[in-house]
């Protein structure tokens, strides 16, 4: 061995990399607080293009088609955002399920947001579109509670706790 040259023991330790720890405080220390603020951003990026979506649509295809196809197609954003950003779960494994699973999801997001739009057109037929965003808009934080607790606790309950 040369003089001066570090031993390769020393030289493995000193390269090695310790994993990349966070130790939060406060209310972040609950892995669910975290969730929560990246699963809010989240929505809020997809619920206005579904909103834009539907007030794009709306015109054409009339209030129940128009949601359910503006919640089709921002619910597969949605679910790859969330299990992506919020859940951090990264690859190809499950990937193909987490979708089938965030679609049956989406069915109960459509069924309770629908059903507002079915209450809203039997008080009030000549319902403006801004009611209907409204109507949707209001019963879509329902939808949006019921949605976190299922991608929680039953599509990505691997990453419950990251």
């Amino acid at each position: 061995m040369r003089e001066g040259a570090p031993a390769p023991v020393a030289l493995e330790a000193s390269t090695r990399r310790q994993p990349a720890t966070r130790h939060y405080r406060g209310i972040l220390r609950f892995p669910v607080v975290r969730q929560l603020i990246r699963f809010s951003g989240v929505g809020v990026v997809c619920t206005a293009a579904s909103l834009a979506l539907y007030a794009l649509l709306r015109p054409w295809l009339g209030a129940q088609l128009a949601n359910a196809v503006a919640l089709v197609v921002t619910s597969l954003l949605n679910t790859a955002l969330n299990r992506r950003l919020t859940f951090k779960i990264t690859g190809q494994q499950r990937r193909t399920r987490d979708h089938l699973h965030g679609l049956v999801v989406i069915a109960v997001a459509l069924v309770i947001t629908g059903s507002s739009l079915g209450v809203l057109h039997w008080f009030n037929p000549n319902a403006t579109v801004g009611d209907e965003l409204t109507a949707t808009t209001l019963s879509g934080f329902l939808a949006t509670a019921v949605r976190f607790s299922l991608l929680r606790h039953w599509i990505f309950r691997r990453a419950r706790h990251r």
